[in-house]
Parts: structure tokens; C-alpha cells; sequence
């Protein structure tokens, strides 16, 4: 009972802030109830690395529930009516939703077939699961860094399923690096930026279109670029969860030599 408390307050404070500090001013002159005295040393003795400036009711009532929504994992309170979008951490200082969506995501693993993914990168290297659009900036800042990384003798084996419901042209573009006869220079070109005059079609491209945005909406993928990087769920592009990742991989290859 008391680490789904220490959820609930964290992800109240994480998600609640303009109307937490409305009440709290509003109610600043009345004393607190014993019930509320309590809660607030409780909050103070378990996050103790926080500073809090105020502290008193919140809109939230009632029990909250947890769901997935888009791969996402979201908070609701059903006798208030509130949805939270919440990062819940617990006493230690884990975020159990960051858990949880992790979770969800390697649960839903078998919705993916290797085989129909584009592949790119030296067999052997650490495989990372991608899900990508040609028109998305981010991810092309995600593929200038693996080529940076490349070069400094830090390789991925990339699995890129194309996410095609975002962007207008992200289709057309996944089905011309496809249809390519050297998908990996078709990839790099599209991502740097190329225009081509005509777009490739062909029809097992499109069938590997159709199948990724089956993949992205069983995986429940709703934005560019989200990997699964030795399980764990990455969305957007977070350059230094990559580099750790990279940093732990090649201390471990270092080791075995």
C-alpha cells in the first residue's frame, strides 16, 4: 500500500503542478488536516532529494489506474475524471513507469518478424530495434549519429520498420528505399536529405509498408524515432541512453579479449 502511495504522489507532482499550486495557494492560511500533516512528512521523509515549496490538495480523487495507450503508459482517476501523463517514480527512485512500458513493449515483441525488416549494419555488431520515417528530423539525426558511431568502431545492426502514418510522403519514401536496388545507399540518401525526381514503386514494397505499419500499430508506436535497445523501450532520440548502451557493449567486448 504505501509504494502505490509514493506512485500516486510522484505522479501527481509530476503532472498536476499549476493546479497543486492554485490549491496550495489558496489554502495556505488554513491549517491542514492531521490526515494531510501526515502526508506531506511522509512526502518530505521519502523524496528527500526534492524540495518542496507548497503542499495541499489536489484535484485528483479517488484510486488511479493504470493503462496502455499507444505504447504509452498513462495514469487515470476515474472518480475525477483526470488522466495524468505521468513519470511514477517509487521510493528508490525507479521509474515504474519507464517499467512498465519496457514491459509492454517486449510483450508485444512477437508482433515483429526479423525478416521483413530493412536491415542494416555488420552481422554480429549490437542489434537495436528501429522504428523510423524518412521525413522525420529526428530520425535523421538518429542515422548521422549510428554513422558516427560506425566510424568510431562502435557498429549497430539496425531492424528498421518503417512508421508511414505521420507524414504525408513517408510512405511514397519507405516504398522507394525498398524498391531500391541498394536499399542502404537509398536509405542514406533519403535521410541526408535527397529529392529524388521520381519515386520508386514496386509491389513487394509496397507489401513491406503495408506489413510495417501493421507492426507499428501492434507494437503501439505513436512517434519518431522509438527503438528497443536490449529491451528497453527508447523514444525519441536520447543520445546518451545510446551512448551508454554502446559505452556497456564495448566494455563487454573489450572484456572478452
Amino acid at each position: 500500500m504505501r509504494r502505490a502511495r509514493n506512485l500516486i504522489l510522484a505522479g501527481m507532482l509530476a503532472t498536476a503542478a499549476p493546479a497543486f499550486a492554485q490549491d496550495a495557494e489558496a489554502t495556505s492560511t488554513d491549517p491542514l488536516p492531521a490526515a494531510a500533516e501526515e502526508a506531506q512528512r511522509e512526502l518530505r521523509q521519502t523524496f528527500t532529494n526534492l524540495t518542496f515549496e507548497g503542499f495541499g490538495p489536489s484535484p485528483i480523487k479517488g484510486p488511479i489506474y493504470q493503462a496502455i495507450a499507444g505504447g504509452r503508459v498513462i495514469y487515470f482517476a476515474p472518480e475525477s475524471g483526470h488522466l495524468l501523463f505521468a513519470a511514477a517514480y517509487d521510493k528508490n527512485g525507479v521509474n515504474v513507469t519507464a517499467l512498465a512500458q519496457d514491459a509492454n513493449a517486449r510483450k508485444r515483441l512477437d508482433a515483429l518478424d526479423p525478416a521483413q525488416a530493412l536491415v542494416l549494419g555488420p552481422a554480429g555488431a549490437p542489434k537495436v530495434i528501429e522504428f523510423t520515417d524518412p521525413d522525420c528530423p529526428y530520425c535523421r539525426a538518429l542515422d548521422r549519429f549510428w554513422a558516427t558511431k560506425a566510424a568510431e568502431g562502435k557498429p549497430v545492426q539496425r531492424y528498421i520498420y518503417f512508421v508511414s502514418g505521420i507524414h504525408p510522403t513517408a510512405a511514397a519514401k519507405a516504398e522507394h528505399i525498398l524498391c531500391s536496388p541498394d536499399k542502404k545507399a537509398a536509405f542514406e540518401a533519403m535521410y541526408a536529405g535527397a529529392s529524388p525526381a521520381e519515386l520508386r514503386k514496386c509491389a513487394e514494397g509496397a507489401r513491406k509498408v503495408a506489413n510495417d505499419a501493421d507492426a507499428v500499430r501492434k507494437m503501439g508506436v505513436s512517434g519518431t524515432p522509438t527503438l528497443l535497445v536490449d529491451g528497453k523501450l527508447i523514444s525519441g532520440f536520447q543520445q546518451a541512453e545510446l551512448e551508454t548502451f554502446l559505452n556497456a557493449k564495448q566494455a563487454t567486448a573489450d572484456a572478452r579479449h
